[in-house]
């Protein structure tokens, strides 16, 4: 898992030079469910919300839905 984890900060890093945001919210989304896995909620939860908040358009996209459903199951039982 360690490579894969990998691989995904490679994903948004380059999606970041790029300006991609969309790219960055798949690989962030990605990379939140591969920690949340690990049990590391907190982390995804905080990468996930950052990016998510950015957007303010597009919530009918797949992309957007998705990390929406991450999300909401990252913070059901916190306050």
């Amino acid at each position: 898992m360690h490579q894969a984890e990998a691989c995904f900060h490679q994903a948004l890093d380059v999606a970041r030079r790029q300006q991609a945001k969309s790219l960055e919210l798949r690989a962030a989304t990605s990379l939140s469910r591969l920690w949340r896995n690990q049990g590391k909620k907190s982390e995804a939860r905080q990468l996930l919300t950052e990016l998510y908040s950015w957007f303010t358009e597009g919530f009918d996209t797949v992309d957007l839905k998705d990390a929406k459903a991450l999300l909401e199951e990252l913070t059901e039982g916190q306050s």
